[in-house]
């Protein structure tokens, strides 16, 4: 599910707090867009938790009944993907069955080699992804 929640930006001395309203909840940024991001991932952290007990998400307040405290606040939306979220931050294993062959498969066992951390670097290599 797709929705997109208010949140109040509130300029700090370095960088910016954010107030997530629906959620009840803060989080920072040390700029307006990690600020953003950070907002997202908060959403989507306490969002898939919720999911995971149960609950129901908060249907987003109206834009119009946010309140701020400051001149220099700002409201904005924040979209958040629940699917994608969960998809992209599930860090369970999956099996996966490859053939490769038979004097490979022996080498490879006769030096000790994790086919798994193999295949993952491989994969994470050929996707160009780091970290995580």
């Amino acid at each position: 599910m797709k929705n997109s929640y208010p949140i109040v930006l509130m300029p700090d001395k370095v960088g910016y707090i954010v107030y997530i309203p629906d959620f009840d909840i803060n989080t920072e940024g040390d700029t307006l867009t990690e600020a953003i991001e950070m907002a997202r991932d908060a959403i989507g952290v306490i969002g898939i938790d919720l999911e995971d007990d149960g609950e129901e998400l908060p249907e987003p307040t109206a834009f119009s009944e946010i309140k701020v405290t400051s001149a220099a606040d700002i409201v904005t939306l924040v979209d958040v993907d629940f699917e994608e979220y969960r998809r992209k931050n599930d860090m369970r294993t999956v099996k996966k069955n490859c053939m490769i062959p038979s004097w490979l498969n022996f080498e490879a066992e006769k030096a000790g080699i994790n086919f798994s951390a193999i295949l993952t670097a491989a994969l994470k290599s050929e996707l160009k992804i780091q970290g995580r």
